[in-house]
């Protein structure tokens, strides 16, 4: 098992099932959200268990798709497709070590100018 947070504590969880490698998306979404890019796993939704959701909020961010966040302190936490039974999880909001690697990079034509990616050819 795996357990999870928000910075504050108001949205915690738990992962009881097989995680997906890291995968890091460079899209403007997901850069607007995060304040950088978004380094996100993902799980089967019926292995994620919310074991605290005060704060938890859903924000339909496009027609297909839903980010998780906390109210209180902002922390993104999650992005849901429509239609699919899995649940992406920031891979930031995992508590000790995870034993995972990044698998990719996504999106990368839609960076920021402000840093490399180490596999670009500087």
């Amino acid at each position: 098992m795996i357990t999870g947070s928000c910075l504050c504590g108001a949205v915690t969880f738990e992962v009881h099932g097989p995680l997906r490698p890291p995968i890091s998306c460079h899209c403007t979404q997901c850069r607007k959200t995060s304040g950088h890019y978004w380094s996100a796993t993902q799980a089967a939704d019926a292995d994620l268990v919310v074991t605290r959701d005060d704060g938890l909020a859903w924000y339909q961010s496009s027609p297909e798709a839903q980010r998780g966040f906390c109210t209180f302190c902002g922390s993104s936490l999650f992005w849901r497709r429509a239609g699919e039974a899995r649940t992406s999880i920031g891979t930031g909001t995992l508590d000790g070590p995870t034993g995972l690697a990044t698998a990719a990079h996504i999106h990368v034509a839609d960076k920021g100018d402000y840093y490399v990616i180490a596999t670009e050819e500087t």
